[in-house]
């Protein structure tokens, strides 16, 4: 496999005022997941609402629109990164094996998360808070330990493998509204990576297997997991292995094909394999999700929005379905590697912490 291209354009630092701005979006957006946070502990109808049925859908065209915007804007990040901002953070590094068992993890933790919604989550706001609490909790003690978002945002984030898969050929390239000086703190660096994607780092058996497990396996988990309805109630441990059951057979069908596709095709079509697949995922993702949001879903009112059933005819939502594919497929496996990243790397800072006078790699 060809190596990662790193990124050597100028950099950018940002100005007082765009800082400010952006603290200003970072504080709404966060205020904003606070009062979803309110919502799911104390009016979970709605808390659940708004988290599932609208934050949660539209996260998977903006990863594949403009990761950055996500990156830079993520309540959780905000807050997992408020100890490095007030200078409280150790800021120790990890090593390349750390980083790999840390992806490794949060791949894991993603397939085993996941078909607990059905289960647990989609009907249950405590649960779902605590969820989210419990994140915030671990990313805010790995802050204070390691350099900015190494640890939580570029390791143990069970959504960072679907950025890296879906952000593979962003449209948009955002400023760096986190990180004041690149710190080199992960290598390569997610962020300013051009096209990175799960498997642009091979340094360690851990980032191999996990490469293979989110690009091979996510597209049949998706298709799986919208194969199985939610349970309301929950009480017989043969319920709650059974939400595993159809997300794990979509996962290893497809791991298996795409392990047996990347055999055979040669190493310089490698990428463009890895593109079918997230188009495949998201596709296949978005196939579901938009008619269940409108009431076209398989399985009555879950994961209902408005019902639309009696207001649409079914092929309106069909032509949104195969336009939105058709859209992924443009942006992750048709069209030409655009060598953007999804931020603009600030200056490198040398071994004191200051910015260098040139640039360096």
């Amino acid at each position: 496999m060809s190596k990662p291209k790193f990124d050597l354009k100028p950099v950018q630092q940002l100005s007082s005022h765009s800082v400010l701005i952006w603290r200003i979006v970072q504080a709404a957006v966060w205020l904003i997941g606070a009062a979803i946070l309110f919502c799911l502990l104390f009016f979970p109808s709605i808390g659940l609402l708004l988290f599932w049925n609208i934050l949660i859908p539209v996260a998977p065209a903006l990863l594949v629109v403009g990761t950055g915007i996500w990156r830079n804007v993520c309540p959780l990040a905000t807050t997992n990164l408020l100890p490095r901002h007030f200078g409280l953070s150790k800021r120790k590094k990890l090593s390349a094996t750390q980083l790999g068992r840390l992806n490794l993890i949060a791949v894991i933790a993603l397939y085993a998360i996941v078909p607990l919604r059905h289960a647990l989550f989609n009907n249950n706001g405590i649960a779902t808070a605590l969820l989210i609490i419990s994140m915030a909790v671990t990313g805010v003690i790995a802050g204070f330990f390691y350099e900015w978002k190494s640890v939580w945002c570029s390791g143990l984030c069970p959504i960072h493998p679907v950025e890296k898969l879906y952000g593979g050929n962003v449209l948009i390239t955002m400023p760096n509204a986190h990180c004041d000086l690149c710190q080199n703190c992960v290598v390569p660096c997610p962020d300013s990576t051009p096209n990175i994607h799960p498997k642009s780092s091979v340094k360690t058996i851990y980032h191999r297997v996990s490469g293979l497990l989110i690009v091979g396996g996510l597209p049949g988990f998706i298709w799986g997991w919208f194969h199985v309805p939610d349970e309301k109630a929950t009480t017989a441990l043969s319920a709650l292995i059974g939400v595993y059951e159809m997300p794990l057979l979509g996962f290893a069908t497809t791991l298996v094909v795409y392990w047996i596709l990347s055999i055979i095709i040669q190493p310089k079509f490698e990428r463009r394999l890895i593109g079918f697949f997230a188009a495949l995922g998201v596709s296949c993702y978005y196939w579901y999700r938009i008619p269940a949001l409108f009431g076209f879903g398989s399985f009555g009112d879950d994961g209902l929005l408005i019902n639309l059933r009696n207001e649409l005819p079914g092929y309106c939502i069909v032509m949104v379905t195969i336009t939105a594919a058709i859209f992924f497929f443009y942006c992750l496996f048709i069209k030409k590697q655009n060598n953007k990243s999804w931020l603009i790397r600030p200056q490198f800072a040398d071994k004191q912490g200051r910015m260098k006078s040139k640039l360096s790699v």
